[in-house]
């Protein structure tokens, strides 16, 4: 028996860093939602827990966080079955996309089902924010606002229709050195996360672009000038709306025509090696 998980990347429409609990984890505002890059996360039973991925960037150890969501799942279930994984990876590693949280999310998934365990999306969650704030938006992988410290999701329904160019440098970028590095005493960008959740709502394009804003970039960006290159490429080509991802490097820009998209995915591929035109899902 096999088990295939599709594991969609993840784009921050609107990331607010809103400050620091007293135990180091952050409080966040985000609108996500989920694209048409994904990972494959193939599932079968075995007596232990074994990871294997066909990317030499990847740990297949307990650093691995597919790894730690079959084991976080095996101990909150009380199961002692074990699970073959193996990861088919298409999204970029240490890219602000998510990669790794949706193939824990995959994996918890996946797993519920294998060992026929019978938990809602919602328990798959709370299980999965133990290993990364991100995986519990993964479960859902459906455009929603996410509070709290991302246990916190709000579907928002059907995306305004758009495309999406995702263009990644030459560059990783590790999320806790981002978020270490966070001054919340400074000031930093701020979306209108109520007119981004009021544009897709009402299917308003132009409004949810309008709220759109990562308050990560300026600081990844100081790290990286790169990033900010890409952005001003996004809209010198022709994208209504361009930002940062995530704790970065990957940029994104939106459009609302496939003809427009198409001419910016063409024009960024002459800059940048790594760029994908996709769609939101749902």
């Amino acid at each position: 028996m096999e088990i295939i998980q599709k594991a969609p990347a993840k784009i921050n429409l609107s990331l607010d860093a809103l400050y620091r609990h007293q135990d180091g984890e952050h409080e966040w505002k985000m609108v996500m939602t989920a694209v048409d890059l994904a990972d494959y996360v193939h599932i079968q039973p075995a007596k232990t827990i074994q990871v294997t991925t066909d990317s030499g960037f990847l740990p297949e150890d307990p650093r691995n966080l597919a790894y730690q969501a079959a084991n976080a799942l095996r101990a909150a279930a009380g199961v002692t079955a074990g699970a073959r994984i193996h990861i088919d990876k298409h999204i970029p590693v240490a890219a602000g996309l998510g990669g790794g949280s949706s193939d824990a999310a995959a994996v918890l998934r996946g797993l519920n089902q294998l060992w026929q365990l019978g938990y809602s999306h919602a328990e798959l969650a709370r299980i999965g924010l133990t290993v990364d704030s991100d995986v519990p938006f993964c479960v859902y992988s459906r455009t929603a606002l996410v509070t709290g410290r991302g246990e916190v999701v709000q579907p928002l329904g059907t995306m305004p229709s758009c495309w999406v160019v995702l263009a990644k440098p030459r560059v990783s970028v590790s999320t806790p050195s981002i978020l270490n590095a966070i001054d919340y005493e400074q000031p930093m960008p701020r979306p209108n996360t109520a007119a981004v959740v009021t544009g897709i709502q009402t299917h308003d394009f132009a409004l949810m672009a309008s709220g759109m804003s990562n308050s990560l970039e300026q600081l990844t960006a100081s790290r990286h000038p790169e990033i900010t290159a890409l952005k001003q490429r996004f809209l010198r080509y022709g994208a209504t709306v361009a930002q940062m991802s995530g704790s970065g490097p990957t940029v994104f820009g939106l459009c609302e025509k496939a003809s427009r998209a198409q001419r910016v995915y063409n024009s960024m591929k002459g800059f940048c090696r790594e760029v994908y035109l996709v769609r939101t899902l749902g």
